[in-house]
Parts: C-alpha cells; sequence; structure tokens
C-alpha cells in the first residue's frame, strides 16, 4: 500500500482482523469446509443514515455528513430522492440521505468499534437480535442514536439521527454467517 507522493504505508493488524485470521479453522471444522476459499469472511460494511429534513435545510445535511465522516473515518455519499412523492413533500432528485462503503482496513477498524465500543455504550443494552439476517448472509443492525460512537460529543451533534449498518459477508446461509460473527465477539442475544 503506498500514499499519494508514493511513500511506503505501514500495514497495521488490527485486533479484529488478527482474529478472524486465528477463527478461520474454527468455521472450517463447524461448517466442514473441503476449501479454505469457502470460509466465509466479512466483504464490506455499508452505513446508511436518513436525512429527511434536509430538503428545508441544506445545513442539516452537511452537518450529517461532517458527524457520518467522523464516525466512519471517510466521506459519506449523498443519495438522492429516485421518485417524487407528494406527501412527503420530496422531489425527485432532492438529498434525502448519506451512504458510507467502508471495505479493507476502514472495514475492520469500525468492525472493531462496533463491537468493543459502540454496542456496550447503548442504553439498557442486552444483546442484539439474531433475526435480522437477509437469507443470504448478511446482516442489517439499526442504530438509533449516533452518540454512541465515541468519536461524536453530545455538544458537536445538533440532532440525534439514527445509523443503519449493513454487514455483508460472503456466507451462503444464515446460519454460518452467524457462526462468523459470533466468532468475531458480536453479542447475540440468547
Amino acid at each position: 500500500m503506498a500514499k499519494a507522493d508514493g511513500t511506503a504505508v505501514e500495514r497495521v493488524d488490527l485486533p479484529i482482523k488478527a482474529k478472524y485470521q486465528a477463527i478461520r479453522s474454527d468455521l472450517t471444522e463447524r461448517h466442514g469446509y473441503a476449501n479454505p476459499m469457502a470460509v466465509p469472511r466479512v466483504e464490506k460494511i455499508v452505513l446508511n443514515m436518513g436525512v429527511g429534513d434536509a430538503r428545508d435545510d441544506r445545513k442539516v445535511l452537511d452537518r450529517a455528513a461532517d458527524d457520518l465522516a467522523k464516525v466512519a473515518l471517510q466521506r459519506p455519499v449523498v443519495t438522492k430522492a429516485k421518485k417524487s412523492v407528494s406527501n412527503f413533500k420530496v422531489r425527485t432528485g432532492m438529498p434525502v440521505g448519506l451512504k458510507v462503503t467502508l471495505r479493507r482496513e476502514r472495514m475492520w477498524a469500525f468492525l472493531d468499534k462496533l463491537i468493543n465500543v459502540a454496542l456496550p455504550r447503548v442504553r439498557d443494552f442486552r444483546g442484539i437480535s439474531a433475526n435480522a439476517f437477509d437469507g443470504r448472509g448478511n446482516y442489517s443492525l439499526g442504530i438509533r442514536e449516533q452518540l454512541v460512537f465515541p468519536e461524536l460529543s453530545y455538544d458537536s451533534v445538533d440532532a440525534v439521527r439514527g445509523l443503519d449498518v449493513v454487514i455483508v459477508t460472503s456466507a451462503e446461509t444464515d446460519e454460518e454467517a452467524r457462526s462468523l460473527l459470533e466468532l468475531l465477539g458480536m453479542p447475540f442475544r440468547k
């Protein structure tokens, strides 16, 4: 890996990425994979934030984008309405949300922060639901307040917004994906 100026960047092994390398044998043993490439892995994490108030004030979108950029360590993309909906006063092309797709090192850093820092900070946390798999091995999680992330302080946030987290895995079944996420440390409810 190299910077824009051509100098080399030192690769840092993140704890959760090293943990994944260690649990590959457990996954192979649990599900009986013949090929090491068949072991499921986390491919990407997509973060979505709906900003319906942005239709009235452009500054709301900018502040939400700043918050999401601090959490994801990557600048978000503005998503626009595909259809006009008169009941919501939305026209085609209006900004309605923000999206970030994390891969490689940033993905592992965010997953580590989500499992070890953000989820335990949720009020009255008893674990996350194990029923949020989509049938193809992907997991969706909704966070009601973006303030559970340590990068955001209560004083700097103008409004409390929700955040959707989609963890896309290469697992073919929900059972395989659940095993992967459990071994990585995802706190599923019993």
